[in-house]
């Protein structure tokens, strides 16, 4: 295969190669060989290449090395970028706005509960996609792609789906109620009424103002006027003191408490000056024709002052004028409050109606003092009337946004929506899962390197890395870039332990780098080989080496002294399950010389899903009901039936004599390197369909 009639692309802005939005210094290459015909290239600079798989994962390994990447869990869960999203401060902001690196409310589940926490914003990138309009009981109303998904009462579901056929998969319909509290109250207007409001409330609830006459000995009578505002939050009065500054009041700060084991440190403003004082009486004087904006600052003001927000909102103060006012205001925009008396004359204005109405009267009031707006651990459970009304195509294509968490989801206009799942090794997530797939793979050029420097860093401790976990590393690009070569050699340079999975047989290019590796470390060497039916090679993997040219090179590598296994994935139902073609795939992996065979079912996650499903409606439709049996209920087909796959694998195993153990799904392979080192193995999921 000729690589040097290698050409660099200027790609146009709106052409389907150009560069993806998380890309924009790549270099974009082709290669004019019928191999790579319409593949593209984007080869980029990568900022770190050992990456830890997260713990909530089910890999049994906690670091991979990936030097290409495809996108091969990318979804297309998008929504309109005006959607406002619910911020960890108990704000919001709309998603397009939203960047890397935000923290903002995802769900987790406690207990019996699901419930808000603050997560991570790992990922934002923008498409184009047709759009839906999602109508709820509420008035509530959501424009996202056919491809997003929302939490229902009866689990996740996408906007738009089918109930047979290649589309098939559960969606959205009348019978549905989603999940959350309904579409956000918007915020306030920052004018001049609400900011006197604000003042009225915030000075009223904790500020002291006052004007007498004192005495002074030999020189007469003076006035002494005085304004003080004392509290540990201080953006309840940085909000305060820019507030008077424009309106002309300037004041001072000044420590009013150091923190001790028992008290918080607390500022406080002031100002001494006769005009200041005059002026800031005038701006909390009692309007006798209050607008809404005022009724809004005078709410946010007083509970930044006065309020306390822990499993409901409260407001206190043993002044009753004030509780008036605060009820008044609270009826005014029709929130339901009850008055709770303490046998200390403190009065508390209680807010009714749980997180809807809370999170509605934060939103509608804007209160600036974070620790008061947060909601985390709260389950997500409400009397909002969420059920869908409608869900109708608009006929349009829109700029969509969407963003990946560390909790998987996010809030969107009230409602718990998921975001596009993606891996840490999946870091391009403008690449779909399936055309994108086969056609755009990303090169980390500079991965030998950059390994090499990781290695040699005090931080790292020297553990095991398999390579192969989330897209092939013997990819057919491997011939061109040799990425592997500089990445085995810096792993044997640092006796760094490894273990490789692959499904192609470039990797016999390197058999001796890896045996001197092997000599000062634990290496470990496995083969993906679900079945041996060409038919059926052809296609499910047709850009893959044949499985009996994999299994070649895995008696090439027996023959070398490592000791081989065989990862007999995936096995698909009604295809490569029956016994025959199990007996058939052992048989010829226990004749390659393979020491181990770990049988592992077809995982269908999310974007692989849709991918495998719409071949499976052209090729196999017959099998559509089946596959609709086994994975309806998630990625992974049911225990019961891979026990029982698993069970002909370790017969057949058994039959023909490959190793002294016949292992079962999950469990790990053993090898050893031709020195006797005995290395981790190759977990048993470190590559599934797609």
């Amino acid at each position: 295969m000729r690589w040097d009639n290698l050409g660099v692309d200027s790609v146009a802005a709106n052409s389907p190669d150009a560069l993806p939005l998380s890309m924009p210094h790549a270099v974009v290459r082709t290669f004019d060989t019928p191999g790579f015909a319409g593949m593209t290239f984007y080869e980029i600079q990568a900022k770190s290449i050992i990456s830890r798989v997260p713990s909530a994962s089910r890999m049994p390994f906690e670091w991979t090395i990936n030097p290409y990447r495809g996108c091969s869990h990318a979804c297309v869960y998008c929504q309109s970028g005006d959607t406002p999203i619910l911020l960890a401060n108990g704000r919001t902001k709309p998603l397009a706005e939203i960047r890397t690196g935000d923290k903002i409310y995802g769900t987790a589940r406690q207990g019996n509960y699901r419930r808000y926490t603050e997560t991570t914003v790992l990922a934002h990138w923008s498409t184009i996609k047709p759009a839906y309009r999602v109508r709820l009981e509420d008035g509530t109303q959501l424009i996202a792609s056919g491809d997003h998904r929302y939490l229902t009462d009866r689990g996740w579901k996408y906007v738009s789906g089918a109930m047979s056929g290649a589309g098939q998969r559960p969606y959205l319909t009348t019978s549905n109620r989603l999940l959350g509290t309904g579409t956000f109250a918007d915020p306030p207007k920052d004018t001049d009424d609400y900011r006197t409001g604000y003042l009225c409330g915030m000075i009223r609830g904790d500020g002291s103002i006052s004007t007498y006459e004192y005495t002074r000995p030999g020189r007469g009578t003076y006035m002494k006027h005085s304004f003080r505002l004392a509290l540990i939050d201080r953006e309840g009065l940085s909000r305060t003191q820019t507030y008077l500054d424009g309106f002309g009041v300037p004041t001072k700060s000044f420590l009013f408490q150091k923190a001790s084991p028992r008290t918080k440190a607390m500022t406080a403003l002031c100002t001494q000056t006769r005009n200041g004082v005059a002026s800031i009486r005038a701006m909390i004087a009692w309007p006798t024709a209050p607008t809404a904006q005022w009724r809004k600052g005078f709410l946010a003001g007083i509970f930044d002052a006065e309020g306390g927000h822990d499993g409901c909102i409260r407001i206190s103060n043993k002044d009753q004028t004030i509780i008036c006012w605060i009820e008044d205001c609270l009826r005014h925009f029709n929130f339901t409050s009850v008055i709770e008396r303490r046998s200390s004359g403190v009065m508390y204005v209680r807010l009714l109606g749980g997180l809807q109405e809370r999170l509605r009267f934060l939103h509608t009031v804007d209160p600036v003092i974070t620790r008061k707006r947060r909601i985390d651990g709260t389950a997500i459970k409400s009397a909002a009337e969420l059920g869908i009304v409608s869900v109708d195509p608009l006929g349009l294509d829109l700029p969509m946004y969407d963003i990946t968490t560390g909790t998987g989801d996010f809030i969107a206009n009230g409602v718990v929506s998921h975001n596009c799942f993606a891996r840490n090794t999946h870091t391009y997530l403008d690449l779909d899962a399936g055309h994108d797939f086969d056609t755009k793979v990303i090169v980390k050029v500079n991965a030998p390197q950059l390994l090499r420097k990781e290695l040699a860093a005090a931080g790292w401790t020297g553990a095991h890395i398999a390579m192969g976990t989330n897209v092939d590393c013997y990819q057919r690009a491997e011939g061109r870039y040799e990425l592997m070569r500089g990445i085995i050699a810096a792993l044997r340079d640092h006796a760094n332990p490894f273990s490789i999975l692959t499904k192609g047989t470039l990797i016999t290019r390197d058999l001796e780098l890896l045996r001197q590796a092997a000599e000062v470390t634990s290496v470990g060497v496995s083969f993906s080989v679900g079945f041996v039916d060409e038919a059926i090679w052809r296609a499910v993997e047709p850009g893959t080496p044949s499985p009996r040219r994999r299994l070649d090179a895995v008696r090439t590598f027996a023959d070398a002294g490592f000791d081989v296994s065989v990862l007999m994935a995936p096995i698909l139902p009604g295809l490569t399950d029956t016994e025959e073609s199990i007996d058939a795939t052992v048989a010829a992996i226990g004749a390659a010389g393979a020491a181990g065979v770990v049988p592992l079912m077809l995982h269908l996650r999310p974007g692989a899903r849709e991918w495998y499903a719409a071949w499976l409606g052209r090729a196999h439709p017959d099998l559509v009901g089946r596959y609709r049996e086994i994975y309806g209920k998630g990625s992974y087909a049911p225990k019961a039936y891979q026990r029982e796959v698993s069970a002909r694998v370790a017969t057949a195993a058994r039959r023909h004599n490959i190793g002294k153990e016949h292992m079962t799904e999950h469990r790990r392979m053993p090898t050893s390197s031709p020195a006797g080192n005995t290395p981790r193995a190759a977990p048993a999921e470190q590559l599934t369909l797609l």
